[in-house]
């Protein structure tokens, strides 16, 4: 019998979309995408609830962040505590029954791996038929070079929303190398967004935390370097061996195994005897695993197995906390107007950043001169085109709505909703003083508000200016990124 204390007939799906509209006030609109909206009701039965999320890394992730609050949600719809029971989704159709876990405001008892979730029955292939690892002659788990790179560390690996989840993550592996969900970890995004630096910074943590860990890095070039190298020696199996010899692999841009045929064999090998042996696998990649091309499904499928995290090109603010830790690294200052100046017009990665710092300090060395804001500017023309950009409405209106996290279509519309009134008024204040558009246009550009609408939110704006000061301050740091976007 479905039913809550509030309502004894309500159905699941209204259940489930309350819960969800409470959710939705209570997080921001990426986390509710992310977290939330994957996750289907499955049933309801007394005070029973079920859910179905995508993978176990998903459930983790969800009981380690999120549990209090769907505790909370739960209890409020049902007007009693409640219990939830999670139903992962695997590949496999065969599954047993998944334990039990019940939120906290019960009796909270978090059940054991072994079972608490669907088992996925695994039919590992080994085209070479090799069970056990054995040396190559000569060489010793005790001599293998890690090839790390020391200064790639998580200390100087700065966090932003566009890396906190693989960040996060990366810690955790290098905490329990192969024993957490992550396992395999892939690392996905663009070129220059850090990736690399992430790799080299959990092969390094693990040393620190596990010295008697044998940890490789290596890039897929080179791996299918050795691997063709070895074919002609005709030591195939010395060399799938020497791989299977290592408790953390970490493996750089596996995009490069595209139509590798017989490299992805070899790999194939190997990934499954150190995913059985309960060995670490993060690998990266410039795109999703979903998006490779020329690889071989089964390798595709396990590269699923684990966590695929994306690291996004950094945003404004990491920029600048990126810029000012080199400036500190290094032991020099530049005013934070020309940090920022800096941080707002290049928006492609980090090494694009670190070109154009480090090119502005050099001409500041070569001429003799501080680093001012026309230098900058100078400097920058190599850079950017910035000299003809136009500020628009549209852009007023995604600064704001980044700056204080609000949907760009709850922008639009009339609710009376705090967050929303105090970001309309603002974009419009802006739109008025740094656009050429008429207060009819402005209006008409948030979803039909009339010109007294648009007098009204700039009187508003300066009002609050005057007497609130961290409004103030926040008006004045969006004012200055409009600035800097009208260069």
């Amino acid at each position: 019998m479905n039913h809550t204390g509030n309502d004894q007939n309500i159905s699941l799906q209204e259940f489930w979309d309350k819960c969800l509209a409470i959710i939705k006030d209570n997080v921001n609109w990426q986390t509710y995408k992310t977290w939330f909206d994957p996750i289907k009701a499955v049933s309801l039965n007394d005070d029973l609830i079920t859910l179905q999320v995508p993978s176990q890394f998903f459930y983790e992730w969800i009981e380690e962040h999120y549990v209090e609050l769907l505790a909370k949600t739960i209890r409020r719809v049902l007007g009693r505590p409640g219990k939830l029971e999670y139903r992962i989704m695997m590949e496999s159709n065969t599954a047993k029954k998944p334990a039990a876990i019940h939120l906290p405001g019960n009796t909270y008892t978090k059940p054991s791996k072994e079972n608490s979730f669907i088992d996925m029955p695994l039919k590992l292939e080994d085209p070479y038929n090799i069970k056990t690892a054995y040396a190559i002659p000569g060489i010793k788990r005790t001599h293998i070079n890690p090839q790390l790179v020391s200064n790639y560390q998580f200390d100087n690996y700065i966090e932003g929303d566009c890396n906190r989840l693989a960040r996060g993550a990366g810690q955790n592996v290098a905490k329990k190398p192969g024993t957490t969900a992550y396992n395999p970890m892939v690392i996905y995004g663009g070129v220059g967004c850090g990736k690399t630096h992430l790799l080299h910074a959990i092969g390094n943590e693990v040393l620190k935390l596990h010295p008697n860990r044998v940890v490789l890095y290596v890039s897929a070039e080179k791996f299918i370097t050795q691997f063709m190298e070895h074919g002609k020696n005709n030591a195939i199996n010395d060399f799938i061996h020497y791989y299977q010899l290592i408790d953390v692999l970490l493996l750089d841009d596996i995009q490069m195994f595209a139509k590798a045929e017989k490299t992805q064999d070899a790999f194939f090998a190997i990934f499954n005897h150190l995913h059985q042996n309960g060995k670490q696998l993060v690998m990266t990649s410039d795109v999703a695993p979903r998006e490779l091309q020329g690889l071989q499904e089964r390798l595709l499928s396990r590269f699923r197995w684990g966590l695929n995290a994306e690291i996004a090109a950094p945003g404004y603010e990491t920029r600048q906390e990126i810029l000012n830790y080199k400036l500190r690294r290094d032991g020099v200052t530049i005013s934070d107007e020309v940090v920022k100046y800096i941080a707002y017009n290049i928006q492609s990665n980090i090494r694009d950043l670190e070109g154009a710092l480090i090119t502005i300090l050099a001409q500041s060395t070569i001429n003799r001169k501080d680093v001012d804001l026309d230098m900058a500017k100078k400097v920058m023309k190599n850079f950017v085109k910035t000299a003809s950009r136009e500020v628009t409405i549209a852009n007023i209106q995604k600064l704001v709505c980044d700056f204080y996290n609000v949907p760009y279509d709850k922008l639009l519309t009339k609710t009376r909703k705090r967050e929303i009134v105090l970001a309309r008024q603002i974009t419009m204040y802006l739109a008025k003083k740094y656009t050429k558009n008429s207060l009819k246009s402005i209006g008409e550009h948030f979803g039909g508000f009339d010109h007294t609408t648009v007098i009204h939110s700039c009187q508003t704006v300066e009002n609050l200016m005057d007497s609130d000061n961290i409004y103030k301050d926040n008006v004045n740091e969006l004012l200055q990124k409009v600035q800097m976007a009208s260069f």
